[in-house]
């Protein structure tokens, strides 16, 4: 099941989240090929404000699990988290195996 996970920084958070950032992707390695896509949402100025995930999990419960543990979220630089079930068909303009 895939889901998109849409995480914006709370205010005045670029400086934790620079800080955080070494454990966040040293967790994302963990998920390995569970990650369809990730990358940093990024301001008018080209500074990161959030992530965007796109997550291929079992099911929500284990996507509630990683993201109980995710260092962004423990460290409150995510304050708004917006989960979506979604149906990826193509990777890169061919069908996803």
């Amino acid at each position: 099941m895939q889901f998109l996970v849409k995480a914006l920084d709370g205010e005045n958070m670029l400086e934790k989240r620079m800080e955080v950032r070494p454990r966040h992707l040293e967790g994302m390695k963990k998920l390995g090929k569970k990650i369809v896509v990730a990358g940093g949402l990024l301001d008018e100025d080209g500074k990161m404000k959030g992530s965007a995930l796109v997550l291929d999990v079992a099911d929500r419960a284990e996507l509630d699990e990683y993201l109980k543990n995710e260092p962004y979220v423990l460290e409150g630089v995510w304050q708004n988290i917006e989960v979506e079930k979604l149906n990826v068909v193509l990777v890169n303009g061919e069908p996803r195996k």
